[in-house]
């Protein structure tokens, strides 16, 4: 979720006084790093995941599924023996070998996972990836009560429906002033309620999620959602949904915790020095959008079939913090930008490496960036495009101040630069090393959805790591294409059915010399961006070598026991799978579940009841008590 600290979080009353000195204190300490940190060389290819997991409370009498309050309460005991081995490895000296690590999240009833150390760069450690995951659940299940589950999926069906939440509580509460969420479902962690609030207050009205409706065979034309209680005068903003802030044929939700609330699965990979970290950023952020159609998971919201199977913009408007003046609805008076997108989004620019293949050209939009902040950068000895990346991130306000925190040595302390590059939520993440740490230079993957079963997040992220270690290894290989074709791309990826129905820019030639590719004329052909299908860009075609190609040139380079080809292997056919539809998506999955229901209406509504039978149905394939082939592939099953 970002930095997390403890102390007393600051009103956006009080936080818009001190945003410039964070700005200011934050720069001081990304310049302390740099020159610390820029000669740093060698690092191993760590890496690691995240995995964000709902913890559900089951009715099965009453056929009931709800998210549970008791998420937090177990994270706290799951943190305890991780707390107590460090300690213990403090007084004695030790080495503690984890199993775990447990983060909290946005919503109450998440919680999310990760390797309790980072997997080493061998290309064997890879088949120890689904083994971990899986026994993260277990050690999850062990202190579950009996009616209680964790599932992984993009987007819980019915959060903000009805009766979802256990225990219940109202939805009147002063931080989100939802009128579908009560404040409940927040973790109780300051930042996170102050987080909600300040990004309300910032805004000057509540968010605005709207998500195009799924028009089934009996859905109403226009829809007009029935459950919006138009007539609440609880909050001022209560007036925006009836006002024109809900749109018709629409989803419409209201709080940030509709996005955060989501949950996903991130990488983070640790490259050998800065100047392949940014040749990582850079050549993975083309990538984000495929990958992310083929890990679609997240076609309900707020009880209803929506039209896409993402959660991407979702998450974007739930934390979109711009004034009316950022927006460009109305004129510059107050505020010191005009910024096209949310604070969740694509990247703006690229950073450009050694390698020899990034082009002004590539950088194609209008980028917004504070100028003072890039001349100090600039003067103190950092490269154009890493100084404009920097201070396109620091447009952005802090949005959670803590009071402790604000005085700090910028010699030793990373907080106020996180504070604002940690709520930059972009697709990919530059990571710098932190102060006093042996981590180094990483890179952070984010569009993935979270998948169903371990097997699957497994080869998300063993595919994503060979990709990576790919673009490490053939420094030919060049996926560069215009940064507003990467915003396209999301968009497209974001709709239903997207690794079937969309097409995505891609560049044809990926290596000066391939073969593979159709002869063209000069240097325009070198840059050939074409439309393709998530089929053709993972699979390849006559014209075009293809991901998988990619990897599998690169494994055949290592030498690997045949145990562990044989799982990588699986991995990879799983995602050839997805990509040429031969394995549905679990959005499309859900759907298909959904609209063969005996009680669905086919009027996009996703009752209580047909939740509940989703979310047993779900859980028994991820525990493998049910076989789906048509979603994890044939002989793989967990």
């Amino acid at each position: 979720m970002g930095l997390l600290s403890l102390g007393t979080p600051l009103s956006w009353d009080q936080a818009r006084e001190l945003a410039q000195e964070v700005r200011e204190h934050g720069i001081e300490q990304f310049l302390h790093i740099w020159d610390n940190m820029k000669d740093r060389k060698r690092d191993q290819l760590l890496w690691g995941d995240e995995i964000e997991y709902m913890l559900i409370s089951l009715d099965h009498q009453g056929r009931r599924a709800r998210l549970s309050q008791r998420g937090h309460e177990l994270l706290n005991l799951l943190q305890v023996e991780e707390t107590e081995s460090l300690e213990r490895a403090s007084r004695t000296g030790e080495k503690i070998e984890l199993e775990a690590l447990w983060r909290p999240e946005f919503g109450r009833y998440m919680i999310e996972g990760t390797p309790g150390h980072p997997y080493n760069s061998t290309v064997n450690d890879l088949v120890n990836v689904e083994a971990n995951m899986k026994r993260r659940r277990e050690i999850v299940a062990r202190l579950m009560s009996e009616d209680e589950i964790i599932l992984s999926v993009g987007s819980y069906p019915a959060l903000g429906s009805g009766d979802f939440f256990d225990p219940p509580h109202k939805a009147n509460g002063p931080f989100s002033r939802s009128m579908f969420l009560p404040d409940e479902v927040i973790n109780p962690h300051p930042r996170f309620r102050t987080l909600a609030g300040n990004i309300r207050e910032r805004r000057g009205a509540k968010v605005a999620i709207n998500m195009p409706i799924f028009h089934d065979l009996n859905t109403p034309r226009p829809f007009v959602d029935p459950t919006i209680p138009y007539t609440r005068d609880l909050f001022p903003g209560d007036k925006e949904a009836r006002e024109g802030a809900a749109l018709p044929d629409h989803i419409y939700m209201d709080a940030m915790g509709f996005g955060m609330g989501c949950c996903c699965l991130q990488i983070t990979l640790q490259a050998p020095n800065v100047d392949q970290a940014r040749r990582l950023y850079d050549q993975l952020a083309t990538v984000g959008a495929v990958m992310m159609s083929l890990s679609a998971s997240s076609p309900v919201f707020r009880g209803y079939l929506a039209d896409v199977d993402c959660r991407w913009n979702v998450i974007s408007a739930a934390v979109d913090d711009r004034t009316l003046e950022e927006r460009g609805v109305a004129k510059l008076s107050k505020d010191r930008f005009v910024i096209p997108k949310s604070r969740y989004g694509t990247i703006d620019t690229f950073l450009g490496s050694s390698d020899g293949h990034f082009k002004p050209e590539y950088n194609d939009l209008d980028l917004v960036y504070d100028k003072d902040i890039y001349q100090h950068l600039a003067n103190s000895g950092i490269d154009d495009l890493m100084a404009k990346h920097v201070s396109h991130l620091f447009i952005r306000d802090p949005l959670v101040i803590f009071k402790e925190l604000l005085k700090q040595d910028d010699s030793v302390s990373a907080d106020h630069f996180e504070n604002i590059q940690s709520t930059n939520w972009q697709n990919v993440r530059f990571k710098p090393p932190p102060p006093n740490s042996p981590i180094g230079w990483r890179v952070e993957f984010r569009p993935l959805e979270v998948q169903v079963t371990d097997f699957e997040n497994a080869a998300f992220s063993v595919f994503t790591v060979l990709l990576a270690r790919a673009i490490l290894a053939f420094g030919d290989l060049n996926l560069y294409i215009p940064v507003t074709k990467m915003d396209i791309n999301m968009e497209r990826a974001h709709s239903r059915d997207a690794v079937l129905r969309e097409k995505f820019f891609f560049r044809r030639k990926i290596y000066a010399d391939d073969s593979s590719s159709e002869a063209g004329d000069g240097e325009a052909d070198e840059d050939q961006v074409v439309e393709m299908s998530a089929n053709e860009i993972i699979n390849g075609s006559p014209g075009f070598v293809g991901l998988i190609s990619i990897v599998e040139m690169y494994l055949d380079t290592v030498v690997l026991d045949d145990s562990v080809r044989r799982k990588i292997d699986a991995y990879i056919a799983f995602i050839r799978g997805r990509a040429d539809g031969s394995i549905m998506t679990a959005a499309a999955w859900i759907r298909n579940f959904v609209r063969s229901h005996a009680d669905y209406a086919f009027d996009s509504v996703v009752s209580p009841e047909i939740n509940y039978d989703l979310v047993v149905a779900l859980d028994d394939i991820a525990n493998g008590r049910r076989l789906a082939p048509e979603l994890v592939g044939e002989g793989n099953a967990c």
